[in-house]
């Protein structure tokens, strides 16, 4: 193939672990890995991510707008504009001396001078939106595109419902009964038969106010034989949780500032997350069961619309930042801690995962391409 596909957005995870599975996914349709390029930010987890792959990795300058009118934010903002005006004359050049057959996007800042490119350069753009409410970028550059790959809704013209890609690793787990015990047989040390398993997880850095609200559960229910916890904190709060873990006399709960969620998703009843586009569909393929907060803030108050499709779907219970204590998640979890009310929950949350969305995106990239 004698041009490029260019695959661009990036800056966080949620961002960069779709690229790479959609560039997986071409190649596994025929093209080489000399064929795509990614194009990311200079700033986030991209070149830590993806630096090392088979396709080739460019980082452009770039930081994303902040949402107020505070003089030091005024002043970034300007600094932002201007990074950004170079990462396009950057894209621009790049662009046209890579024969850019078609600009693929997940969106998030990283991807804004690369999709404005392509639209200068009349290149084929194709947008994958994984929110349920498309970011800023997105919605710039919609009347541009070709085609687009919708994590929701309904197809139509010009749009592909794909689901949101996710790693190898998440698509394998298995989660029946079976699995269930065997994951928390593996377990160090092994979960004990007949406990309910909770697993919290809010990103990276984690959310100050679940791990608060997690760590005094742990204080309210130590005296528990029946729960283990899975507190996966976040670099940011790990210490203070992991000194703050009470005098256990039963409940089994335990401190990780990271997590292999492949495996911590194999053995969890419930869930307590944020509601990040890649979490809500990693919840919605593997079927579990989750109590969804929120990021307050978030731009466009995405996260809130993600959660609520899970809620409608019947996989999950929305409990606002505001509102997340131990006492709310004691009672929410109470309530929860029954097999017939998970069961049904997990058969809700699967009925909007998609499997294989990769493929599926890489599909649609083809036939732009041919």
């Amino acid at each position: 193939m004698s041009r490029t596909i260019v695959i661009t957005g990036g800056g966080t995870g949620g961002h960069v672990f779709p690229m790479q599975a959609v560039g997986e996914a071409l190649m596994s349709r025929g093209w080489s890995a000399s064929d795509l390029r990614y194009v990311g930010s200079r700033r986030g987890q991209d070149r830590a991510l993806l630096g090392d792959g088979p396709i080739a990795l460019t980082t452009l300058p770039g930081r994303g707008l902040r949402r107020s009118w505070r003089p030091r934010d005024i002043a970034l903002n300007v600094v932002s504009a201007a990074l950004l005006v170079g990462a396009w004359g950057r894209a621009i050049y790049d662009l046209r001396r890579w024969r850019g057959a078609v600009v693929v996007s997940v969106g998030g800042y990283a991807a804004f001078a690369v999709d404005a490119a392509a639209v200068l350069w009349r290149r084929p753009l194709v947008l994958v939106n994984f929110d349920a409410v498309p970011g800023a970028v997105h919605r710039l550059f919609a009347r541009f595109a070709v085609a687009r790959c919708e994590a929701f809704g309904e197809d139509g013209p010009g749009v592909s419902v794909t689901g949101t890609p996710l790693r190898a690793a998440i698509e394998q787990v298995v989660r029946d009964d079976g699995a269930r015990r065997e994951a928390r047989a593996r377990a160090t040390p092994p979960v004990e038969e007949g406990r309910n398993v909770v697993v919290v997880m809010t990103g990276s850095l984690g959310a100050g106010r679940v791990n608060r609200a997690v760590s005094a559960l742990a204080s309210r229910w130590a005296h528990r034989r029946d729960v283990t916890i899975f507190h996966v904190s976040g670099r940011r709060d790990y210490d203070a949780v992991l000194g703050g873990v009470p005098v256990l006399d039963g409940l089994d709960y335990r401190v990780l500032e990271f997590g292999d969620m492949a495996e911590l998703w194999s053995l969890a009843d419930v869930a307590i997350c944020r509601a990040g586009a890649i979490t809500v569909a990693e919840l919605a393929a593997l079927g579990v069961p989750s109590v969804l907060v929120p990021l307050p803030g978030a731009p466009d108050d995405h996260q809130t619309k993600n959660a609520q499709r899970l809620v409608a779907a019947g996989g999950a219970v929305l409990v606002p930042d505001a509102e997340c204590t131990a006492e709310r998640l004691s009672e929410v979890l109470e309530a929860l801690f029954d097999h017939d009310v998970l069961a049904a929950m997990s058969e809700g949350a699967r009925s909007l995962g998609r499997e294989h969305a990769a493929d599926a995106i890489a599909r649609v990239v083809a036939t732009v391409a041919s």
